[in-house]
């Protein structure tokens, strides 16, 4: 080997080993007092011609490295382990041997939820695909994020699947169809039970499971004086995370409500008679309008000190489903819902109101009514009156509306 060529403990030197050193001391020899070392061939000549002589090019030979590489991978357990040990990326690349570091193609079939959060940025969003087997490296997805800078993920769970290349992951992630979630719709004036049914069709977790999850409403900060949840969850259409439980969907609803008591201004303490009061209204009446004059009906009776005489309440309380007609036993019952025979608001909600029927409890519309019907009952219209004569007129007007066909019978059963 002569002295240009490298010499092979320097090629195959780790990285991590110690920086090369110069081959000769300083040209200035007066800063040492060791004799200079000899020159050589090269010098000697630069030196005698007074001018640089010709250098040779030097000449890495790949395919002599290749060559010896591969003797050594094949030929010597050794020399193969500390090669392949020390030096695997530069033999590698020296070889093409580079590794892939993306999948081909959409998947393998297996099926993985990938669940991006709040907050998620690229890197999270490649790592955890990385992470769960869908791509094969944080880099494969990555770079395609950086190349496109106006590529950004809806939170939420996805359905991908295992082993797919980075942009058909990335193409699913886009894709809104990809997306899932569980998702309930709960009505207007929907009673507890009838609640969480409407959770349980929706979501597919057995109604078991949110039965045992509104046994103890004190679990969700509802105040003590309310016998159970009854009224405390807020209807409106709810989607879930996949994973989520029956007590998160219910801690859901009636942290929704609470925040829409809180921005309608009610305090705390008045949570319970204003969500008892607006779960009145909301079984009683129709029209939006009626709202605020049922609300008005409410608070002229409680000032008065009458009883409040609501069928919807007195109906609650013996377990009936609802009718026009209350039924003898619902009316003459000992409980604390029968507003026929107690004083006062029942004791508790007994439905689930909305952002009206809260509305109509804060903001009454004004009026002398006590008493209201509604007289028609497929359109909702409704007679308010301030005399008990107005009151049996209006009454007498709903039973003729329903013998007048056997289309309005259906809605008086």
């Amino acid at each position: 080997m002569t002295q240009n060529d490298d010499n092979w403990d320097e090629i195959f030197r780790p990285t991590s080993g110690e920086p090369r050193t110069a081959a000769r001391p300083p040209a200035d020899s007066s800063a040492s007092s060791v004799d200079p070392a000899p020159l050589s061939r090269r010098a000697a000549r630069e030196a005698r011609d007074g001018r640089p002589a010709p250098r040779r090019t030097r000449r890495r030979w790949p395919w002599i490295l290749s060559i010896v590489l591969v003797v050594l991978l094949a030929g010597t357990g050794g020399g193969a382990w500390y090669v392949w040990t020390n030096f695997e990326p530069q033999v590698r690349e020296l070889l093409g041997w580079e590794l892939p570091n993306d999948y081909e193609g959409s998947g393998n079939g297996t099926e993985v939820l990938v669940t991006i959060n709040n907050g998620d940025i690229g890197s999270d969003v490649a790592t955890t695909l990385a992470e769960q087997g869908v791509t094969m490296t944080f880099d494969a997805l990555y770079d395609l994020l950086l190349a496109d800078s106006s590529i950004s993920f809806i939170p939420g769970t996805y359905q991908l699947e295992e082993e797919m290349s980075a942009q058909s992951a990335l193409d699913a992630l886009l894709d809104p169809a990809n997306r899932i979630e569980l998702s309930a719709t709960v009505r207007e004036g929907l009673r507890a039970g009838e609640v969480i049914e409407a959770l349980s069709a929706g979501t597919g977790i057995p109604l078991e499971d949110y039965e045992a999850a509104i046994a103890d409403p004190s679990l969700y900060g509802i105040p003590e004086i309310a016998p159970n949840i009854e009224g405390y969850m807020f209807p409106a259409t709810y989607r879930f995370e996949p994973g989520t439980t029956a007590e998160d969907h219910v801690r859901t609803l009636v942290n929704e409500m609470f925040r829409r008591l809180d921005a309608a201004g009610v305090a705390e303490d008045d949570r319970h008679t204003v969500l008892t009061k607006a779960s009145l209204i909301q079984r009683e009446a129709r029209l939006a309008d009626d709202f605020y004059r049922v609300s008005r009906v409410i608070e002229n009776r409680l000032a008065d000190d009458w009883l409040l005489q609501f069928d919807s309440a007195s109906q609650y309380g013996t377990g009936e489903t609802g009718s026009v007609w209350s039924s003898g036993d619902a009316l003459g019952s000992d409980n604390p819902y029968n507003t026929y025979a107690i004083p006062g608001l029942p004791i508790g909600p007994i439905a689930a109101p909305g952002d009206v029927a809260i509305d109509a409890v804060l903001n009454p519309a004004e009026g002398d009514w006590f008493y209201f019907v509604t007289v028609n009952l497929a359109t909702g219209e409704t007679r308010f009156s301030q005399t008990i004569a107005e009151h049996e007129a209006g009454v007498a007007e709903l039973r003729a509306w329903c013998r007048a066909s056997e289309e309005n019978r259906v809605f008086c059963a």
